[in-house]
Formats: structure tokens, sequence, C-alpha cells
């Protein structure tokens, strides 16, 4: 009984469970649920127990590469400091790390390098997966590791390797590819939803015409269109539908159109929503936005008047300034907008000598609108908007073509042996520059013919009619209505009227005209 006693007296207490934390990781979380992660923490709380050790932290990277250099993995950091201090945020302290398998914690020997050099910091960490425990303050299980993750990079470059060549093969065939169902098909990928191919052919044919994506974005909010994901549309998801060039029935890898032997577009098999041609012109609308500042109203270049962003107000940039300055020039500054607290209309004036206008001119808004309003509707039904006598066809087709020929040409006797690599690798990036030029200038042209027939086609009694109304009860949209003002006007200069408040007089408007 003695015995016992003593020994009770100078038994040591349990010691506690090792604290580590769980790292889990996937690289497509398909169901948008996160089960993956989740049951690779539940198997690393099993393996943890099975060792003795408890899970204080879990840290997730969900839908993650490790594959990628560019994708950065914000837990897979975080455990990493984590690992060199010792302990979490909270104190909590911790000596070691969980997985399910290495796989999961690193595809990049740099990553698996800083890993093990983060749980070694200090000694007596522990670690271990699935499979079982491993040390990793041994030389040969660091160079084992480090092995398997070089295995694992080359592996996962050799699949996205087949993956592209796959990826090329079926654009080549003209099959369409998984991800996520495209706006305006049915699942099949093939066949177009009776609901949503129509809105998208009216969203390119609005786009040509001259209405801006924010004006579209903004009706189909109002109408609760969603994505095919259920999403809110934006104008950046709208553009990335309508520029996509599936929906005149091509196929586009990296910003390059998919062509055939010949440098023909690669037609695929699924129904198109609108002609090559249409699509064309909406490419070269926002094509044209590229490397341009794009104001508040959308102005970016002379090929098109395209309104990027839903403007507030009709005339801001087109209006300037007619005040003569001393020298005797115009001041011609554009005039902003302003309001005043006793006005319940907006007014256009002249900014101030500090930003380069002269700030000496201001006109009711409201009255200038009108004016100008009634003046371009008036030169419409003058015009009837009767069809241009422009060519139908591009005057540079033939020379687009020869281009193409003479590069296939050059390609042929270059694989023959029949010319030297000094020759063809002198002339032709020449001939494909030629040819890209010749592309795009085939794009302005097919836009500008579609603009043209958009307005051929157009009532102008229509036009009139919903010239006035609000948007919300099928008025014209600010950036339609901007966009038949700029293609009738180049500008219209204002002239003071005197000092002091004066009546309206349209006479100190001049309205310069765009040749017919």
């Amino acid at each position: 009984m003695l015995q016992a006693i003593i020994l009770a007296e100078v038994a040591l207490p349990e010691p506690s469970p090792i604290p580590v934390v769980s790292y889990a990781r996937i690289s497509a979380d398909i169901r948008r649920d996160e089960h993956g992660v989740q049951d690779q923490h539940k198997l690393n709380r099993e393996t943890a127990a099975r060792y003795g050790w408890t899970v204080v932290h879990e840290f997730t990277d969900n839908d993650k590469s490790a594959a990628k250099a560019d994708v950065v993995r914000d837990d897979f950091e975080a455990m990493l400091k984590v690992l060199r201090a010792g302990e979490l945020p909270d104190g909590t302290e911790v000596r070691g790390v969980v997985i399910v398998a290495e796989d999961r914690l690193a595809r990049r020997p740099g990553d698996y390098e800083r890993f093990v050099e983060a749980i070694t910091y200090q000694d007596g960490r522990v670690f271990a997966d699935a499979r079982g425990q491993k040390d990793l303050y041994s030389e040969d299980t660091e160079s084992m590791g480090l092995f398997g993750a070089v295995i694992s990079k080359m592996e996962v470059r050799k699949m996205q390797r087949r993956m592209r060549r796959s990826h090329r093969a079926r654009a080549e065939q003209g099959l369409p590819v998984g991800g996520t169902r495209p706006f305006g098909w049915l699942p099949d990928r093939l066949t177009l939803d009776p609901k949503e191919a129509p809105l998208v052919r009216q969203a390119i044919l609005d786009l040509v015409a001259g209405r801006s994506l924010h004006s579209i974005t903004n009706e189909w909010q109002r109408e609760g269109v969603k994505t095919s994901l259920g999403n809110v549309w934006t104008p950046s998801s709208l553009k990335v539908t309508v520029t996509n060039p599936r929906v005149c029935g091509w196929r586009e890898i990296k910003g390059e159109l998919v062509r055939d032997s010949e440098g023909n577009p690669v037609v695929g098999q699924w129904q198109p929503i609108v002609t090559p041609e249409q699509w064309m012109a909406v490419k070269s609308i926002f094509d044209g936005r590229k490397g341009h500042f794009v104001y508040r109203d959308g102005r970016i270049g002379p090929i098109l008047a395209r309104d990027f962003k839903e403007p507030r107000h009709l005339l801001t940039g087109i209006l300037r300034c007619g005040r003569t300055q001393p020298d005797g020039t115009l001041c011609n500054f554009s005039l902003r907008v302003t309001h005043q607290k006793d006005c319940v209309q907006h007014i256009y004036i002249c900014p101030a000598k500090t930003v380069g206008g002269c700030g000496s001119l201001g006109r009711r808004g409201d009255m200038v609108d009108l004016y100008v309003s009634e003046a371009v509707l008036a030169k419409l039904e003058e015009a009837h908007l009767a069809p241009s006598a422009e060519p139908t066809e591009w005057p540079g087709q033939q020379e687009y073509e020869d281009a193409k020929a003479r590069l296939e040409e050059l390609r042929t006797r270059w694989t023959a042996g029949n010319i030297s690599n000094e020759l063809f690798f002198s002339a032709a990036p020449e001939l494909e520059k030629r040819i890209a030029r010749l592309r795009t200038d085939a794009q302005s042209f097919a836009a500008t013919a579609q603009r043209r027939q958009a307005r051929s086609a157009t009532d102008v009694a229509e036009i009139r009619r919903r010239w006035f109304l609000p948007e919300n009860e099928g008025g014209l949209p600010l950036s339609v209505k901007r966009s038949y003002i700029r293609e009738a006007l180049h500008a219209v200069i204002i002239y003071p009227s005197g000092k002091g408040r004066r009546r309206f007089d349209p006479n100190l408007l001049e309205l310069v005209w765009r040749e017919d």
C-alpha cells in the first residue's frame, strides 16, 4: 500500500498533444462548395490524432493552383510565416504540419524549399501526410520531397502542353470547348438559346449603331437578364460576350483567330448569332479603344462615335466656346456642365483660365440641347437616311489575297528547301505585318458598312418619336442620340450673348455640319 502511494506521488503528468496546423488545397472547385478541401482537413485531423497531435488551425487554399507561378496562395504564405514564428497570431503554439499528400502542398520546387526552410527553422517540428510521418530534418527525406516536386512540375508542364495541343486540335476541327455554358446557346453549346441569342444579337447591332455598353447593361439589369452562371450583367462581362468570335461561328486562342492552312478563319460547328461582318464591326469598335484615353462620354478617335460610358448630358464634348480672345482667335475650348442653386436645368460653361478655357461664357443647357436635337432630326429627315453610294466591297480585298498567297508560296518554297533561312526570315515578317494591317483595314471597313446599313434601315419618324422620351419609357439611350449628333456634326460653337441674363438666341449657335 505504501509503495502504491509513493508511486502515485512521483507519477509524471500525461504529455500534452503536439499542436499542429492542417493545410488543404484544391486546384479547381467545380461544385463551388469547398467539399474537396473540407475532406482533406477531415483526413488531416484523423492523421494528427493517430500520432497524438492536435490540429489548432486550418489553412485552406480553395480553387487555387500550386503549379502556376502567377497564382498567390494566401494561406500557404500565411502558414510559412506561422511556422517561422512558431505560433499563430493569437499566440497559440504551432509545432508541425499535417497534409494529405505533398502535391497538395507544393508543385514547384521553389515552394517546397521555402516550406522546408520554414518548418525546420526551429528544432523539434513534426510533419506527416496520410501515408505516414516524415523527418524533414533528414537530408534524404528533404531530397526525396524536392525530387517529387520536380517530377510534379514536369508532369504539370506535360499536361499543360497536352491540353494546349488538344485545345488547338479541337479548335481547328471547329468543335466546341468545355467550361461555362456560353450565353446565347443551349447546354449542348451548338444550338442557339431562343431567349438569350436574340439579346446578344440586338446588343451587337446596338453597339454598331452607337449605343454604349453601359446603356445595354442597364437595360438588361432592369429586365432581370442574368449570365449563364446566374450573375448580374456588367459592362465588362457584356464586352467579353460580344467580342467573342464565337458569336459569328469563329474561334480564338490567346487573342488570335484560329485559321486553316489557307489563312481563313475556321468555322465552328455551332450556330452563329451574327454574321462575321457584324462581329468584325464590334471588334473594330473595341480595338480602336486600345491605347487611348477614354473620355466620360466614350470619345476615343475618329473611326466611330462610341460611348463606352453612359454620358450624363447630350452635348458634352461637342460644344465649343466662341468668345474672341485678345489676339483675335476664338477660345474654342470644350464646354463643360455645371449647376446653380436657382436653376433646375444644367448649364454649359467654358472652364476657367487655369484649366485652359476663358471662364467667360455660359448657356442654358436644356435650350441648347433642344435646338441642336431639332436641327439634327431635321437633317436626318431631309436626308431620309438614303443608302450611301460608298462601295459595298472592301477595295483592299485583292491586295489582301495577294499578300496571303505570297506568304504561303514563300512558306512552301522554304519548307521544300528552295530558299535559304535568311531570305525566308527576312521576307516573312514584312508580309505578316502587311497582312495584319490589311486585316485591320478590313475590320474598319466592315464597321463603317455595318453602321451605314443600320442607319439606312432606321425609321426617321421612329427616331423622332423616341428622341424626347425617357429611356425607361422606350426612349433612345443618350449614347445613341449622341452618336446621331456626332455623325451629323463636327461641333457646335456658342458665341457670347453679352453681360447679364438674356433670352436664348439660337442665332448665337453655329452648327458645323459634316459633309455629306
